[in-house]
């Protein structure tokens, strides 16, 4: 592989994801070394090959080059096409994982896009489909990014089997807006979805049951829909899931969500969810920790003027992704504290100027 010049260069296989979009968008080679060297299975993972794969389908011209080991790829981005794709995702990971980014990169697409994954859709590693729906989705409203946007839930699939299938329809924009959100309001109602396949139905009111013991001594308007998927649709495997989100008087969301295990019961995985959303409801914040890569990436492809947003303490995540977007825009964020005569106050202010970032890949007609 012979050098190109303005090659952006990372070294790892983390941060995979959103280093490949930052590529694809900022339309700057990428290349990737040392990828996995020192494993006993060195290289790309399975699940990996096939996110490359989905990218190369849904964008025209890219090339990506693998070495023989797997473990550097170099990838050359080309326009993002969208239409319509259908992808079938290992089982090794939710189609979450494979959503995120490109959540990141349909908005910039040259046609609306219509992308249907097929495999696991709730893990434990990756934000599963309801939580993509209830709240990913509603903060790309946040950029003007609203018409036409979508995901549907076809079928159910828990791991190890799968057996699930989404369907995400995306809009195309010329421009995001800049985005503004300083104040996180105050939290006003509980929403939340649990839902059970393959085993009892009653699961998912005893989940419903044990949350709400939890959560109506914080705030009586919860409402917890029991989502019920039959037959062919609650696809191969058993599971159940519960996943909530809070939201606030001025549209900060928070949410958290908890997965079935072997042998633990429905009430306590309940327990887990609502937990953890209060726990990320107290870290603050217009934004919660899992969506502080999105909201910071479209800050950076906001039109030219100065994006403002207030987060809680940033995660490992969000801090590298920080610098990537830094090498690949050249855009640096300025990030003060929000209320400096709080000391108890975690909260930070994220500014940025937007790059003016212009969809020309879309047709005009």
């Amino acid at each position: 592989m012979a050098q190109t010049p303005n090659v952006l260069h990372f070294s790892g296989h983390q941060y995979l994801r959103h280093r490949l979009v930052l590529s694809i968008l900022s339309g700057k080679p990428v290349r990737i070394d040392k990828i996995r060297s020192d494993d006993k299975n060195p290289g790309l993972r399975d699940y990996e090959v096939s996110l490359l794969r989905l990218l190369e389908r849904i964008t025209n011209g890219t090339i990506i080059e693998i070495s023989v080991t797997g473990t550097a790829i170099l990838l050359k981005p080309g326009v993002i096409a969208g239409g319509s794709v259908t992808h079938e995702c290992p089982l090794s990971r939710s189609v979450g994982y494979f959503l995120e980014p490109v959540i990141m990169l349909a908005p910039f697409a040259k046609k609306p896009i219509q992308l249907t994954l097929r495999g696991i859709t709730t893990d434990e590693h990756d934000l599963s489909v309801d939580i993509i729906r209830t709240v990913t989705l509603p903060h790309l409203q946040l950029f003007g990014i609203s018409d036409g946007l979508e995901l549907r839930i076809k079928k159910r699939g828990s791991a190890p089997l799968g057996g699930g299938e989404v369907q995400f329809l995306c809009p195309i924009v010329k421009q995001v807006k800049t985005l503004n959100f300083v104040d996180p309001g105050r939290i006003k109602r509980i929403r939340g979805i649990s839902h059970a396949v393959r085993v009892n139905p009653q699961f998912s009111n005893r989940m419903i049951e044990a949350a709400r013991s939890v959560l109506n001594r914080y705030i009586p308007d919860i409402y917890l829909y029991s989502d019920v998927y039959k037959g062919e649709e609650s696809g191969k495997s058993p599971g159940y899931a519960l996943s909530l989100l809070a939201e606030s008087t001025t549209g900060a969301m928070h949410s958290a969500e908890a997965i079935s295990k072997p042998g633990v019961p429905p009430e306590d995985i309940a327990l887990l969810a609502s937990r953890s959303l209060l726990a990320e409801i107290r870290r603050g914040g217009a934004v919660d920790r899992q969506h502080q890569t999105l909201v910071l990436l479209m800050m950076v492809l906001g039109s030219e003027d100065v994006g403002r947003c207030r987060m809680g303490e940033p995660t490992a995540r969000t801090i590298q992704f920080l610098r990537d977007v830094k090498e690949a825009f050249g855009t640096a964020f300025k990030i003060v504290p929000a209320d400096p005569t709080d000391p108890e106050s975690l909260d930070l202010i994220f500014s940025c100027y937007g790059v003016g970032y212009v969809n020309a890949n879309r047709s005009l007609a």
